[in-house]
């Protein structure tokens, strides 16, 4: 009987850890820039009416933003002069990126929709 306890018991305390530890990735994933990436083109394709090569592009074009930002601006003062020159540096690629993805329409859309 003693044994049946203590079986159920490590179960218990391993079922617990498990669930523990799927949390703690779900969390991480959530701030990879190709999962940030995805959220942002998902969301752009249904207001813009994107192709999927217009996807892929902006897709690529949001990764590298995030990735760049993670690496030069995030946590950092962005009062400081090169962390500000760094910043507009990766939303000006951007821009450049999205403006050679999308149609002369679309690309307005998607600089009123960067201003909200």
């Amino acid at each position: 009987m003693k044994n049946l306890v203590k079986v159920i018991a490590l179960v218990f305390v391993m079922a617990l850890g498990v669930q523990t530890t799927s949390a703690q990735s779900l969390s991480r994933d959530q701030d990879r820039p190709e999962v940030i990436a995805k959220k942002t083109v998902a969301d752009l394709s249904e207001t813009l009416d994107l192709t999927g090569d217009q996807q892929r592009t902006l897709f690529r074009a949001y990764v590298v933003k995030e990735t760049s930002y993670n690496k030069r601006v995030k946590g950092k003062d962005v009062s400081n002069p090169t962390v500000a020159a760094s910043k507009k540096e990766i939303d000006e690629q951007l821009t450049r990126n999205v403006k050679s993805a999308l149609s002369d329409a679309q690309f307005k859309k998607w600089q009123s929709l960067q201003k909200q």
